[in-house]
């Protein structure tokens, strides 16, 4: 026979997610797999604010000043007055409840937070934070930048569809060179290439680190990093690529190395291309380096694009022999580890005028072949307006985000559900008409840190 748990709760809501007070009360019934309903419970109590579309807040530190909750059961429905009413806190140990708040959305977890004492310190312990880690992980978020000069934006939360703004640290300017792997956010200026700041944005943890080697003003850049999810090191990498002086046709290009262990740099390999120049697209996936090279000048218009791989362990070259031509005549093409494979979202260029856009298409590296996954749909494609041959798009474990430079629409492609799906509306507008936007995907976590 079912019976309720009751826990009734007024207290100063103070944490960053809403407003005002609330009053709220949990209404529990157990029939044996407590923890699945309790779960599935907290999840809607902790989303049901009642906002508009979208929340304006700041992920901070989670309210200290929390304090004691007064608990009391109140029936209001006459057939339930003979039902035992008890708190949810007398029932639960800390171990199990620990297991069942890990299981929730990141935003819901601050929220649960400031709920009590009890609750704020089992989200804030080290056991809850070993915990989160071994749950399944959280759907990327995209922080969507909203000034082509300030650091400012929006991250979208596609578990609960909303948009939270949220404070980057370390970052000055909203171009700075960005890279993410495993909640870790890697930013590079994009003046000097030699500062870099490595942080986990949700904690707010932030780390500098030592000036690359190299030249300091390279001509291009690319900028990325690989977590590993299990011991939490890391490793950074910059191709360089520079002009050779007097000589368009060749180009000095060299990758830089930072291992989070050893805490040093080191210039891996020094090389000359000839007929290609690196750019600022790459990638590391399953301990290999992937990036683009551009042609400059005398190929044919399919092959202004190539990729370019690099065994960081083995260290393998001349880097033309592992040289992998693209997929067609692409205006551009953007690159992202998920879940340890290659993918490439790339602009379709017509073939009678390969810089003019027609489509985007996604494909997957395997082994040196090129496979198509998806083609957008051209309602989805419509849906952008007037979509230049260049765009942003970053993704990781099983989502891809698609944004126009020109407008703040926002489109996800789901790589399991093969699906394509509009963002909630970002809570920003186009105030002038060479106003950019850009972005990036990162992954919530709280457990890391640099």
């Amino acid at each position: 026979m079912g019976f309720f748990f009751v826990l009734s709760c007024y207290d100063t809501w103070k944490y960053p997610f809403a407003k005002e007070n609330r009053l709220c009360r949990l209404c529990i019934h157990f029939k044996g797999a407590c923890s699945i309903q309790l779960l599935d419970f907290l999840d809607q109590l902790l989303i049901m604010e009642g906002e508009t579309s979208w929340i304006s807040h700041c992920i901070d530190d989670m309210s200290k000043d929390i304090g004691d909750v007064d608990s009391f059961s109140e029936l209001g429905d006459e057939g339930n007055r003979g039902t035992t009413s008890v708190s949810v806190d007398l029932i639960l140990p800390d171990d199990l409840l620990e297991r069942i708040l890990a299981y929730l959305p990141i935003a819901s977890i601050f929220r649960a937070g400031s709920v009590c004492r009890r609750w704020h310190e089992i989200v804030s312990s080290k056991r809850f934070l070993w915990n989160f880690s071994h749950v399944l992980s959280q759907k990327p978020w995209y922080f969507m930048f909203t000034s082509s000069d300030d650091p400012v934006g929006y991250a979208y939360d596609p578990i609960l569809r909303k948009w939270y703004c949220i404070e980057l640290p370390c970052i000055q300017t909203s171009n700075w060179f960005i890279a993410s792997s495993c909640g870790l956010v890697c930013f590079m200026d994009n003046d000097s290439r030699s500062e870099l700041h490595i942080c986990n944005p949700i904690t707010k943890n932030c780390k500098k680190l030592e000036d690359p080697p190299g030249l300091k003003f390279s001509d291009y850049s690319a900028l990325s990093i690989s977590v590993n999810r299990t011991s939490h090191n890391y490793t950074i990498s910059i191709v360089k690529s520079k002009q050779v002086p007097g000589n368009f046709f060749q180009w000095d290009l060299s990758i830089h190395i930072y291992d989070s262990e050893t805490m040093m740099w080191a210039t891996s390999l020094t090389e000359v291309l000839t007929g290609w120049r690196g750019g600022d697209e790459s990638v590391i996936c399953d301990g290999v380096l992937y990036f683009l090279i551009y042609s400059t000048g005398g190929g044919t218009p399919e092959n202004r694009h190539g990729l370019v791989t690099y065994n960081l362990s083995s260290r393998s070259s001349p880097l033309i022999r592992s040289f992998i031509p693209v997929p067609g005549f692409l205006t551009c093409g953007r690159l992202m580890n998920l879940k340890e494979k290659l993918v490439m979202v790339g602009g379709i260029g017509k073939q009678d005028r390969p810089d003019i856009i027609k489509g985007i298409g996604i494909w997957v590296l395997d082994g040196r072949t090129w496979v198509e996954v998806a083609r957008m749909p051209h309602k989805f494609f419509q849906g952008f307006g007037e979509l230049d041959d260049v765009f942003a798009s970053s993704g990781t474990d099983n989502l891809i985000y698609i944004q126009s430079y020109g407008a703040p629409a926002l489109l996800v492609f789901d790589m399991n559900q093969k699906q394509w799906n509009w963002s909630l509306k970002c809570p920003v507008s186009k105030k002038f008409p060479l106003q950019l936007f850009t972005g990036f995907c990162f992954e919530p976590r709280l457990e890391i840190s640099p």
